[in-house]
């Protein structure tokens, strides 16, 4: 008759198995999440894609998974550009999606921060406007400035706050 293995040994054994890395359930998870992103991008209208900075080939892929029309090689084209997608580091992409995502805490950060550069500008002046173009370099100086006279004279008559929605439409267009 056999004996059973004391129980000791069994915890010892278990104490010797190595992490062998996610499991095959985890990496289908992993490679289906990318292929979604990946269809995301495809789904996305151009002036969107534009606010990405995707690698050559990823950006090719896309712009040749828009022109297809059969379901089965958009398909097997999604499972490549989810594969592009495994070799390069997509928390920028990740990132500019969820501000893009209503829904998602990072777009309501963001739009936080824009409405306080908003408020700041509007009540600080000059030295906030200073602020934000060391951030944004790109922002006219002189529109920002005009901006925040208008939002100014608005609160000053009690008039509806056109140039502050202006300013805020314009502090967003700097950011993205």
């Amino acid at each position: 008759m056999r004996e059973l293995p004391d129980q000791s040994e069994l915890a010892s054994d278990s104490e010797h198995q190595e992490y062998d890395g996610p499991s095959k359930s985890q990496l289908k998870r992993d490679s289906q999440a990318l292929q979604d992103m990946g269809k995301k991008l495809v789904d996305m209208p151009s002036g969107q894609l534009e606010k990405f900075s995707l690698p050559e080939p990823l950006e090719e892929a896309i712009h040749e998974a828009r022109h297809l029309k059969s379901r089965e090689a958009k398909r097997r084209h999604l499972q490549y550009i989810g594969k592009l997608m495994r070799t390069l580091d997509i928390s920028a992409i990740q990132e500019t999606l969820d501000r893009m995502d209503h829904q998602s805490q990072t777009y309501r950060q963001h739009f936080a921060q824009l409405e306080q550069w908003r408020d700041r500008i509007i009540s600080e002046g000059h030295r906030a406007i200073e602020d934000f173009i060391e951030l944004h370099p790109e922002s006219d100086r002189q529109q920002l400035r005009n901006l925040q006279r208008q939002a100014n004279r608005e609160i000053e008559a009690k008039k509806p706050p056109t140039a502050a929605r202006k300013l805020f439409a314009y502090l967003r267009e700097m950011a993205e």
